[in-house]
């Protein structure tokens, strides 16, 4: 199996946990607690080597993850819903989907209430007052409420590349570097 396709299946995977849990909470309206709680246990997925070896390690039987992930989200107080759903992803030998799962989380939270992530990369870190501009500008131009997703790359040497859903935009350096040298090539 290539690599594209186990990452397809895990998010196939995850894609249906996340439905079904998003429609739980919704009904009851927990929409901002879930959101909390995903990043909470994203957080703790980086944080955590333990926790991503007991999610992917094949060492672990479906007792050992299931009471291992219930005790996880007992500790960090995640609600039964979510605590339900960690419980079946282990007993169903599913828990390696977790990053996907709380990827798809957050993209059905977003959704609801009206947000888009930009992804934005840029050669030095932008100041408060340069996020919220752009953050307005954004705003703007999508409809949307926009959470940036900020990081520095220095090869950029200048100037930023945004990424709004399908739209990019790329006013870095580097890149009209690089189309000045295109040009330059067709000419000579």
């Amino acid at each position: 199996m290539t690599v594209a396709n186990s990452a397809s299946i895990s998010a196939s995977i995850a894609g249906r946990y996340a439905q079904a849990l998003f429609d739980i909470v919704r009904e009851s309206e927990g929409i901002d607690q879930l959101a909390q709680q995903a990043d909470a246990l994203d957080t703790a997925l980086q944080d955590s080597e333990a926790l991503r070896d007991l999610i992917a390690s094949p060492i672990y039987s479906r007792a050992e993850q299931q009471r291992s992930i219930q005790a996880i989200a007992a500790r960090m107080g995640l609600s039964d819903a979510l605590t339900n759903t960690l419980a079946l992803m282990a007993r169903n030998r599913r828990l390696f989907a977790l990053p996907q799962l709380i990827d798809r989380l957050r993209a059905l939270i977003a959704e609801e209430r009206g947000e888009v992530t930009a992804d934005v990369v840029s050669a030095v870190e932008l100041s408060d007052t340069q996020k919220q501009r752009l953050t307005a500008t954004l705003a703007e131009k999508s409809g949307k409420t926009v959470k940036l997703n900020t990081r520095v790359d220095d090869t950029l040497i200048g100037g930023m590349i945004v990424k709004l859903g399908s739209q990019m935009i790329d006013s870095s350096i580097r890149s009209k570097l690089a189309s000045l040298q295109n040009v330059m090539k067709e000419v000579g």
